[in-house]
C-alpha cells in the first residue's frame, strides 16, 4: 500500500491509470480490484464511451436488474413496464396487483397539473414597496429579456407561465425571491429552467439600476442563486383503483372480501396518522416509482425529494396513499407529485432508457406521469396486501431465498433441493445454512457408501 495523500489531475488520466492509482492505494484484494473493475466495461467500447460520459471519473459499471412488469392496464391501454430495481420481490409485487387489477377496469388517472417552479434568490436593501409597484412592467422587461431562450418551447405550448416577487424579509434581513413558474412539455426542463432564471436575475439587476423610478445610488441588487425548484406540488397526477369489496375475497384466504377491505383502509390510516409507519409505506410506493424513473432515464433522487416533502405538505408526514371502503366500493388511490420528461437528458442519451419509452409507446411526459404513478399504487398495493395477511417477509424471503443460495455458493442441485425443502418453511439466511450444511453432509455420507459398495 502507498502511502495516501492528495493527488491532481486525476480526472484527466485514463480509466486504466485511475484503476490502477485505485488498486496501489485503497484496495483490500489488489488481485480482485483491477480485474473486478475491468469485467463490468461494456465490450461495445462506443457504448462505453457514451456511458463514461454520464459522470466523471468513471472506472467501471455498476449493473442493476432490468425487469418486465406485464399485465398493466391504465387508462383503458396495457403496458408491460421496465423496472430497474435491485430488490426482491418488487417486480413480483408490482406483476401480481397489476394482474389482479386488470381483471377490475384497471389503473385510473389524472393529471391535475405539470408546472415546475424556479427561483432567483436575491438580497437588496431597496425599497421593496416600489418594486411591487413596478412588477408588471418588470415582467414584461423580463419576459422579452429571455424571448430567444423559450421560443421553440413556446412553439410546444410551454414556456414562462407565471412570476411573482416574495417578501422574506421578516425571516431574513434583505431577502427576497422571484418565483417563476413553467410549463416544459415533455421535457423535464431543468437546463431551460435554469438558463430562464440566470437571464431573468441580470435583467432585475438591470431593471433595478437603470430605471428612473429608482435613485441613482439605489443599493445593487445581490442576486444569490438562481436555481429550479425540485418540489413541483403543481406537477401532480392522481391514480386509483376501485371494485366492490367482494372481489377482494380471493386475495386473503379466510378473511372475506369486506374484512380485508376495513384491514386494508386501516393499515392506510395507520400510515396517515404515524410517520414511523408512513415513511415505511411511502418507501414501498417509491419502491415501484423509482424502479420506472430508473429504467426511463429520469431524475429518481429529484423526484424521492419532492414526493416526501409533498407527503409533509401539512406539516406532519404522512401517507401518499389513501384508502375507503364505503357502502361495498374498495377504493385505493395516490397522488403525488411527479416532475419527469421524455425528451432530452439520458432519456434519449441512455440506450436502454430510449428502449424503454419505446416499450412504453413512446409516451408524452403526461402519460409517463400515470404510468409511474399507477406502478407506486400497485406496489403499495401488495406490500399493504401482505403485511395485513401472511406478513412480508414470507413472500419476501421466498424471493430472496435465490440470493441467499448463491452467496452460499449451492449448486444447481442443491438449489432445487432447498427450494422444495422451503417451500413450506421460513426462509432465513441461518435456516438456508442449516439445511445445506445438513445436505451436504448427507451427500458426503452417501458418496462414502457408494464407494465402499464399489470396493
Amino acid at each position: 500500500m502507498h502511502e495516501k495523500k492528495a493527488i491532481a489531475g486525476f480526472s484527466k488520466w485514463p480509466k486504466s491509470k485511475k484503476i490502477k492509482w485505485l488498486v496501489d492505494n485503497f484496495s483490500q484484494t489488489p488481485e480482485d480490484t483491477g480485474r473486478e473493475m475491468e469485467r463490468f466495461w461494456h465490450p461495445d467500447a462506443v457504448l462505453q464511451r457514451i456511458i463514461d460520459g454520464f459522470s466523471e471519473n468513471t472506472v467501471s459499471n455498476y449493473l442493476l436488474p432490468y425487469g418486465i412488469a406485464p399485465n398493466f392496464l391504465i387508462d383503458g391501454r396495457y403496458y408491460a413496464i421496465p423496472m430497474v430495481i435491485e430488490e426482491s420481490s418488487v417486480v413480483a409485487a408490482a406483476s401480481s396487483a397489476a394482474k389482479f387489477w386488470a381483471d377490475r377496469g384497471g389503473f385510473h388517472t389524472r393529471i391535475v397539473d405539470t408546472r415546475k417552479m424556479g427561483q432567483v434568490h436575491f438580497f437588496w436593501k431597496g425599497d421593496f414597496v416600489l418594486l411591487k409597484s413596478l412588477e408588471p412592467e418588470l415582467k414584461a422587461v423580463l419576459n422579452s429579456r429571455v424571448e430567444a431562450l423559450t421560443a421553440n418551447m413556446r412553439k410546444r405550448g410551454g414556456g414562462v407561465t407565471g412570476m411573482e416577487f416574495l417578501n422574506f424579509s421578516q425571516l431574513e434581513p434583505d431577502y427576497y425571491q422571484l418565483l417563476v413558474s413553467f410549463e416544459t412539455c415533455d421535457s423535464m426542463g431543468a437546463n431551460f429552467i435554469n438558463s430562464v432564471l440566470e437571464a431573468f436575475a441580470e435583467g432585475l439587476q438591470h431593471f433595478i439600476s437603470q430605471h428612473p423610478a429608482f435613485a441613482a445610488n439605489s443599493p445593487k441588487v445581490d442576486v444569490l442563486m438562481s436555481i429550479l425548484s425540485n418540489y413541483t406540488p403543481d406537477c401532480l397526477v392522481e391514480v386509483w383503483a376501485e371494485c366492490p369489496a367482494e372481489d377482494l375475497d380471493i386475495l386473503c384466504g379466510a378473511m372475506s372480501g369486506p374484512e380485508f377491505a376495513d384491514r386494508f383502509a386501516k393499515a392506510v390510516r395507520v400510515a396517515c396518522i404515524d410517520p414511523f409507519r408512513a415513511v415505511t409505506h411511502n418507501k414501498g410506493i417509491f419502491n415501484g416509482i423509482d424502479a420506472v424513473v430508473l429504467a426511463t432515464g429520469n431524475d429518481f433522487r429529484a423526484i424521492e425529494a419532492c414526493g416526501h416533502a409533498y407527503a409533509a405538505r401539512d406539516g406532519q408526514y404522512r401517507s401518499l396513499s389513501r384508502c375507503e371502503h364505503v357502502d361495498g366500493l374498495f377504493r385505493f388511490h395516490l397522488e403525488l407529485p411527479l416532475a419527469v420528461g421524455t425528451v432530452g437528458g439520458l432519456t434519449k442519451l441512455h440506450p436502454l432508457a430510449k428502449q424503454s419509452l419505446e416499450i412504453l409507446g413512446n409516451p408524452s411526459a403526461r402519460e409517463l406521469m400515470s404510468i409511474i404513478a399507477s406502478v407506486g399504487l400497485a406496489q403499495n398495493f401488495s406490500a399493504v396486501r401482505s403485511l395485513i395477511t401472511t406478513g412480508i417477509q414470507q413472500g419476501h424471503m421466498k424471493l430472496h431465498l435465490q440470493n441467499i443460495l448463491h452467496h452460499l455458493g449451492a449448486n444447481e442441485v442443491e438449489v432445487e433441493a432447498a427450494r422444495v425443502y422451503f417451500e413450506d418453511k421460513t426462509v432465513s439466511h441461518s435456516a438456508v445454512g442449516h439445511f445445506l450444511a445438513a445436505w451436504r453432509e448427507a451427500e458426503q455420507i452417501a458418496q462414502g457408501l457408494v464407494m465402499a459398495v464399489k470396493k
